[in-house]
């Protein structure tokens, strides 16, 4: 009797350590942007698209396991700092790990007077604070397409505005898909727009050590809706400032 309790715990052993090596993990720190110096968050987490496993961490380091290998959103939150989501997927783990470290940018609150009924249109200002990300939301692409819209050229003048007028600023070019399709070919057509991007404004005159590229794919989402308007709003190139 006592063999068959004791191999019963056995197997019953066995088969929790083969459990936990197949798991894949999801770690990451979280830092400030500007600073580089740990943040204290709360990162909320749950998988996609039921939300079957959730839970939430305090710190500024995470550590959670991709059950039923399904894709998870995270969202992080602190003090005095943008709220941060992404997309993590199991499918990029290496090592059984999925790392990613999460950089979050400080809130600016800038006070001003509501303009008059009657105020004519003014063109949009911008904080030049290292670690500021400066939203394009008039850029558009031609669909699946590294072609720039033509209705996208003012938004884009602006930018070379702002780099013509500070010649010592240095920004980077931030690309992002929306959740459909091949990841590794929406990472590709991240990068081939923000690359289209970027020529455009050299093609103006900008210098090249000016404007940097990075590539995110669809791997930082600002929304896991399966909605029209949730991809349209994840399809986007956004402008950090990098030096100032």
């Amino acid at each position: 009797m006592r063999l068959i309790v004791f191999l019963f715990g056995l197997i019953i052993f066995h088969a929790g350590v083969c459990q936990e090596d197949t798991l894949v993990y999801a770690t990451g720190k979280i830092v400030s942007v500007a600073t580089k110096e740990p943040v204290v968050a709360r990162v909320t987490y749950e998988s996609i698209p039921y939300g079957s496993h959730a839970g939430m961490l305090n710190g500024s380091e995470y550590r959670f396991a991709f059950f039923d290998r399904e894709k998870y959103s995270i969202v992080v939150e602190a003090p005095g700092y943008n709220k941060a989501k992404f997309l993590l997927d199991p499918a990029t783990a290496r090592e059984r790990v999925v790392t990613l470290d999460i950089e979050l940018v400080r809130t600016e609150v800038v006070a001003s007077a509501p303009p008059a009924a009657d105020a004519p249109s003014r063109p949009r200002t911008h904080e030049l604070h290292v670690g500021n990300i400066i939203p394009l939301p008039n850029l558009t692409f031609q669909p699946r397409s590294t072609i720039i819209d033509k209705t996208s050229y003012q938004e884009l003048d602006e930018i070379l505005k702002i780099l013509r007028n500070n010649p010592r600023l240095v920004i980077q070019l931030e690309g992002h898909t929306d959740l459909q399709g091949n990841p590794q070919q929406l990472m590709k057509l991240s990068e081939d727009r923000v690359e289209a991007v970027r020529k455009y404004l050299i093609d103006k005159g900008v210098s090249k050590s000016q404007v940097k590229t990075k590539a995110f794919g669809g791997t930082r989402p600002l929304s896991t809706e399966n909605t029209d308007a949730a991809r349209a709003l994840n399809r986007r190139v956004e402008v950090r400032i990098l030096e100032n």
